[in-house]
């Protein structure tokens, strides 16, 4: 079995003392995707800002390639390979799309080839302010942003927020093909449920911070019933 890239043990997110995702288990291996899915106000945007440092821990620990990464040290954890796109994006809206890649890089020449393969439409605007793009192209140059950083673990927060659902149906599979030609984790959190069990490997569901389900996506795609009982808060298992 191939180690994990990426471990959580036991980990308590949450703000101050309030505790919202508690004693979370988690494994992913190279290359996969694992779709963290659950009702709002679930804590998957607690998780991952939890994950990519912007949030210290309550309780347990999380490490990379066995290693432990520093607590509450977004520089520190960025370093360690865990790259965040927010829901938000968080991009330079006044400068352009080759200036928002270059701030992202830590060394080196922003590679346009790469982008050109991966958004022809972004690289057809390289020289063009950030605000001045549509949604889907602002996601595009978010998802940019992160790849050029090398990451080991990449997490993305609600890539679909904003955007039009033929939009978010063009985009969601570049998840699938990036961790596949690259070979980091995505933990991708998604509001479309279909969409994110067609891009996913692995699913774990969440409901008041506690997981109430884990499966194969594949098996959870063909099994409705299980997912919806999970979100009413029922602890399952997929397949039964």
């Amino acid at each position: 079995m191939t180690a994990p890239v990426l471990s959580c043990r036991k980990l308590v997110a949450g703000y101050g003392k309030l505790a919202v995702v508690r004693e979370l288990d988690l494994e992913a291996e190279q290359g996969t995707v694992t779709a963290i899915l659950g009702p709002n106000g679930a804590g998957k945007s607690t998780l991952l800002l939890t994950l990519a440092g912007l949030l210290p821990r309550l309780g347990g620990e999380v490490l990379i390639h066995g290693q432990p990464v520093a607590d509450g040290r977004p520089a520190a954890t960025n370093r360690a390979g865990i790259v965040l796109i927010p829901d938000d994006r968080s991009l330079f809206t006044t400068m352009t799309v080759r200036e928002n890649l270059a701030a992202a890089l830590r060394k080196g020449p922003v590679p346009k080839a790469e982008i050109q393969d991966m958004f022809p439409a972004l690289a057809a605007r390289w020289e063009t302010r950030v605000g001045s793009l549509s949604g889907g192209e602002q996601q595009m140059l978010a998802i940019a942003r992160a790849i050029v950083q090398r990451p080991k673990v990449l997490l993305i927060d609600e890539m679909s927020m904003g955007l039009a659902p033929v939009t978010v149906e063009s985009l969601l599979p570049v998840v699938r093909t990036l961790a596949a030609h690259t070979g980091a984790v995505v933990i991708l959190v998604e509001q479309h449920v279909h969409l994110a069990l067609e891009v996913a490997d692995n699913v774990l569901v969440l409901v008041h911070g506690t997981v109430v389900l884990r499966g194969w996506a594949s098996d959870l795609a063909s099994d409705p019933s299980t997912l919806e009982a999970a979100y009413l808060g029922e602890v399952v298992e997929a397949g039964t």
